[in-house]
């Protein structure tokens, strides 16, 4: 785990139109602080949906060497952006093809999704 290095893929709480973003924008910071209580350096990538998403996670994943790419719920759960979830895991699968692949339940958990993949690969 050493060295390893994540990227969460979600959607931007402020750019939501018609969303309260600070809830949202809480749990990323309580997800940020996770990865740092255990030592894992970790990318955050969110995502506008009236912009380009699939070109900023293509852009996201090549700035680094990905172990893991933690894709989140906002994009998973919610139907309507079925097609945006089924390109975020492609794109994983086209540009970082040795990362795994997580899913976390809130921002809050994302540490502990990768931690789950990180593990695995010690």
């Amino acid at each position: 785990m050493a060295g390893a290095r994540v990227l969460v893929v979600g959607l931007d709480p402020a750019k939501i139109p018609g969303f309260d973003p600070a809830p949202a924008q809480a749990a990323i910071a309580l997800g940020e602080a996770r990865f740092g209580e255990l030592g894992i350096e970790a990318d955050w990538c969110l995502l506008a949906l009236d912009g380009n998403p699939e070109g900023e996670i293509a852009e996201a994943l090549s700035g680094d060497d990905y172990a893991c790419v933690v894709i989140g719920g906002g994009i998973r759960k919610h139907e309507p952006l079925l097609e945006l979830f089924e390109k975020a895991v492609n794109l994983v699968r086209q540009h970082a093809p040795g990362a795994a692949i997580a899913f976390n339940g809130s921002p809050v958990d994302s540490a502990d999704a990768a931690l789950r993949w990180l593990r695995r690969q010690d």
